[in-house]
């Protein structure tokens, strides 16, 4: 690499780990032993606290500043589109404040970086580094260890006090025999009480329809194919009654026309109960799905 070619070095990266390793101080300290100047932008996720983007810009900033105390860090949103990433990157080192007029710049980053989808007006150098390091194996590895210090419990602390309140989607499902008005319904293991077959819905499934057909297949081994949506609903799980997380369901309907109801998963039995019960159903019904009965025979009598 040539020498000085550029006043500015740029480093745009985003440390997403616990520390700075060889392969992260060899990029930084090589441009810096090159620029006079140099500024590292960290990529800033919309979401905070998710597997991929565990930690924030200022734990970052901090962590970068306490190995390499002369350089200016800032931050990079990131974009949906990579031309208006790239054109928020070029306007931030048009800013006469931050590099001054006539000033030359130069952006660095390793293999696989932003270089590939940059698309503004200066010029890019990848480095290749003697060692490699990579930031999702390094926070798998940090993800097993659990310390017993006041920091570590202090950082978990952090994260869940800096998250929006999350929505825990799931399904039920209402099987009905028709020609036996029958509905079929589960009991887990420790609970006397039946409930609707169903679950938590995935991130990689393609609808709330698969999964309730995933877990009706799963918990009972019936399947079936065309599905109903009957309506979703808040459900006052007892395991969130005091946390600002909630679950809302999806619930559905599906005729039953074969099978066998077998349990399994986490689901100790299944039992076909009678329509006729009506409102005597809730009697059968865990407290947190009383409000699916409700949901059903209103279903039920729209149908009719």
């Amino acid at each position: 690499m040539n020498k000085k070619t550029t006043d500015f070095g740029v480093i745009v990266a985003r440390f997403q780990v616990a520390r700075l390793h060889d392969a992260h101080k060899d990029l930084i300290q090589t441009v810096c032993n090159d620029h006079a100047k140099v500024i590292i932008f960290l990529g800033l996720a919309p979401n905070l606290g998710t597997k991929n983007n565990p930690l924030d810009f200022e734990s970052r900033k901090k962590m970068v500043l306490e190995t390499f105390p002369d350089v200016n860090v800032l931050y990079i949103n990131d974009r949906v589109s990579d031309e208006d990433w790239s054109r928020d990157l070029d306007r931030q080192l048009s800013n006469p404040h931050l590099v001054a007029p006539g000033k030359t710049v130069t952006l660095y980053g390793s293999r696989d970086s932003f270089i590939q989808y940059y698309t503004g007006k200066f010029p890019t150098q990848e480095l290749i580094p003697e060692s490699t390091v990579s930031g999702t194996e390094s926070r798998k590895l940090a993800g097993t260890k659990v310390k017993g210090t006041q920091d570590f419990r202090e950082g978990a602390i952090w994260i869940t006090q800096n998250q929006w309140p999350r929505v825990i989607a799931t399904v039920d499902i209402a099987l009905i025999n028709r020609k036996d008005r029958k509905l079929l319904l589960g009991r887990k293991p420790n609970e006397k009480l039946l409930r609707f077959i169903g679950g938590y819905s995935t991130p990689n499934s393609q609808s709330f329809e698969e999964d309730a057909a995933r877990e009706l297949k799963e918990e009972t081994h019936i399947e079936v194919g065309d599905l109903q949506y009957i309506g979703s609903t808040f459900i006052k799980d007892w395991r969130y009654e005091d946390e600002e997380d909630k679950i809302k369901t999806t619930f559905f309907f599906a005729e039953y026309t074969f099978g066998v109801a077998q349990a399994d998963d986490d689901i100790a039995e299944t039992k076909w109960v009678s329509l006729d019960l009506g409102q005597e159903l809730k009697k059968l019904i865990v407290p947190e799905h009383q409000v699916l009965v409700e949901m059903l025979l209103k279903y039920l009598d729209n149908l009719r």
